[in-house]
């Protein structure tokens, strides 16, 4: 029996996260929660080292291999790094080569991307058809590839990306290949103008950072606006385009839906939504009435 069969059956799970910074992270309460509510014992551990190259990023692989973990996630800024690194990818982590979820077997690791799944959710939710009407990315690295790939997965054909590296912003275009038509921006705002909604998919605006990706005026009340950043949950970005009228997404859709999906990756069950969304609510409260109280 595999120890992935193994470790589904049992009722002790060790989890974690690999990224910098991660301290604000709501993950692990979400998943613990969510490991408790299916009557599984799971600890989760944030692994945070900041400026790992790629021989740190293998030995961390290789203790995440060799000290009984069923998975982690993988955040900012090594989802793409760890890519060379595994035993293994998903088709779809492979098509964009971006991991945010490691699922261990055998000590054999495969890379799944459960921001792109998790993201495809969210959107439907939003009910929008955007069909022919361009969807502005900003920021072409690991999640913004799974943005783009979510995007394209859930009908929309047109993307206008922009990346302060061009080069990200041309290799992404590459990658989606046939999925959907690409313009790249040599601004953000050139990216928002027409757009049918904008994404953030950089770090921009992630405390201590309280910057925007894009200039306020760029937003108009017809857009929708998502941020993957969720520190804080309403970011300078998403207070900017309430101000203007705009349907906003918050963060926590995206991190809520992506730990559904990584919960039933790494343990073969199904996490309760409600559940995860709690306390994922619940760690945000306490960090930012701490952030207030500071």
């Amino acid at each position: 029996m595999s120890t992935i069969a193994i470790a589904r059956k049992s009722k002790r799970v060790l989890l974690g996260l690999i990224g910098s910074p991660i301290s604000h992270s709501a993950t692990p309460a979400a998943q613990e929660a969510a490991a408790r509510a299916a009557g599984i014992e799971a600890h989760y551990h944030l692994i945070e080292v900041a400026g790992a190259g790629r021989d740190d990023l293998a030995a961390m692989l290789d203790g995440v291999r060799r000290l009984g973990f069923s998975g982690i996630n993988v955040t900012y800024p090594y989802k793409e790094a760890v890519v060379p690194l595994l035993d293994g990818l998903s088709e779809q982590a492979a098509a964009m080569g971006a991991v945010n979820t490691i699922v261990v077997d055998d000590g054999r690791l495969t890379g799944h991307n459960t921001d792109a799944s998790g993201f495809a959710t969210a959107y439907r939710r939003l009910g929008r058809q955007d069909g022919d009407r361009p969807v502005a990315i900003i920021g072409a690295g690991g999640v913004g590839k799974a943005i783009a790939f979510a995007l394209a997965g859930c009908g929309v054909r047109r993307l206008a990306i922009h990346d302060v590296d061009r080069s990200r912003a041309e290799a992404l275009a590459a990658l989606i290949g046939a999925r959907a038509r690409v313009a790249i921006a040599a601004t953000a705002e050139a990216a928002a103008d027409g757009a049918a909604g904008i994404v953030n998919g950089t770090p921009v605006g992630m405390l201590p950072n309280r910057d925007m990706p894009v200039r306020a005026e760029a937003i108009r009340a017809s857009q929708w606006v998502a941020d993957a950043v969720y520190h804080p949950l309403w970011t300078p970005l998403l207070k900017a385009a309430q101000k203007a009228g705009a349907t906003v997404m918050t963060g926590r859709e995206l991190a809520i839906h992506q730990a559904v999906d990584a919960f039933r990756l790494f343990t073969g069950r199904e996490a309760s939504e409600a559940v995860i969304g709690a306390a994922f609510d619940a760690a945000i409260a306490a960090r930012e009435g701490g952030d207030r109280a500071a």
